[in-house]
């Protein structure tokens, strides 16, 4: 199994609103994989050095590093910490599962170990992940290597995916591999 790596340290771009109600960009990006006070206080910071007097008002006007996932102007920093935390941990992997199983459906404090159940990782095509699954399975122990070459990988991954039992994404040249259970 291979894990491919988002290559952008995840931040977000935090803006002053009372500055940029009043036409001037006040803001700064920020590591999104440090914890959530941390986060807050430099929110904190940047409302204390705005141009505009007792700006209170923020939003998030981008994110960098986070692929796919939305999380809006206003998110949980809880979320966006724990996600920036598995994306430098766990890349494209996470990231795909996110936005692809059910990740946005999950609470903060479930979505690693959510994600670790049904990560089964970025194999090179369809084919090579049912040989892994029948491997570390131990369901070709006893079939004779011989036997093997006539063994249907294609179609048994074809089945593992209409059944249900797996979702497949291509990304980057590989297949990322999910278990719906």
């Amino acid at each position: 199994m291979q894990n491919q790596s988002s290559k952008t340290e995840p931040q977000i771009y935090v803006a002053c609103l009372a500055a940029y109600n009043n036409g001037k960009l006040h803001g700064r990006w920020i590591s999104a994989t440090q914890d959530a006070e941390s986060i807050q206080s430099e929110i904190s910071e940047i409302l204390k050095a705005s141009p505009e007097p007792f700006a209170e008002e923020w939003a998030v006007h981008d994110y960098d590093g986070f692929g796919q996932i939305e999380l809006g102007e206003w998110p949980d920093m809880a979320r966006v910490s724990k996600i920036a935390e598995l994306i430098e941990e766990h890349g494209d992997g996470f990231e795909l599962w996110y936005t692809n199983q059910d990740g946005q459906h999950s609470d903060v404090d479930e979505l690693e170990e959510k994600f670790l159940e049904q990560w089964q990782g970025a194999h090179d095509s369809r084919e090579a992940f049912a040989d892994y699954l029948l491997e570390s399975t131990g369901q070709l122990a006893e079939v004779p290597e011989w036997a093997r070459n006539y063994f249907d990988y294609e179609g048994y991954a074809r089945d593992l995916e209409l059944n249900g039992d797996y979702s497949f994404i291509y990304n980057h040249g590989q297949i990322y591999v999910y278990s719906n259970h």
